[in-house]
């Protein structure tokens, strides 16, 4: 399993990661998206984001979702398990998207069965969406064995570091 180790300093850096990773997977993901389409192998792309508390998955994921073209910031759906933001390719200047949805979940608080029960198979296989579930490890038994895996780690002096296994 390859893996990259990244430390970042400060609460920008972390979004400026994950703005970089959503770019960088929606512009490796557009060739594929015309012949998935055609051929009806439409699934999510899914990231498990593990790790401390308070150790960044929300900031990376504010700024994954500005990768994305999303206006709004996102919040951390721990009350409400799930965040669906649909994504307007039409007002994108560079036009990368090929993703219908970006759905953020929680699992902090709920188990396979309870994400089964809001429709984790359909989000997976029944549309183009990009998954990002914090606490991911908590659910692993229902991820894609494909999921992209990144974990948040404390580091000195409010740093973090984040490990991308693939």
């Amino acid at each position: 399993m390859a893996s990259l180790e990244i430390i970042t300093k400060s609460d920008k850096e972390t979004k400026k990661l994950g703005e970089k990773l959503a770019k960088e997977i929606a512009i490796s993901h557009k060739p594929y998206a015309a012949r998935r389409k055609a051929y009806g192998l439409r699934r999510a792309f899914v990231i498990s984001l593990d790790g401390e508390l308070g150790a960044g998955k929300t900031t990376f994921t504010q700024g994954f979702a500005k990768g994305l073209g999303i206006k709004e910031t996102p919040k951390s759906p721990t009350f409400v398990i799930m965040r669906i933001y649909k994504l307007n390719k039409s007002n994108r200047s560079d036009k990368i998207v090929e993703f219908e949805n970006f759905i953020h979940i929680d699992a902090y608080r709920i188990t396979s069965k309870d994400l089964k029960s809001l429709g984790w198979n359909e989000l997976v296989s029944g549309q183009q969406n990009i998954i990002l579930i914090e606490w991911g490890d908590r659910v692993k038994n229902i991820l894609p064995k494909n999921a992209l895996r990144i974990i948040f780690k404390h580091g000195h002096s409010g740093s973090r570091l984040i490990k991308i296994m693939q």
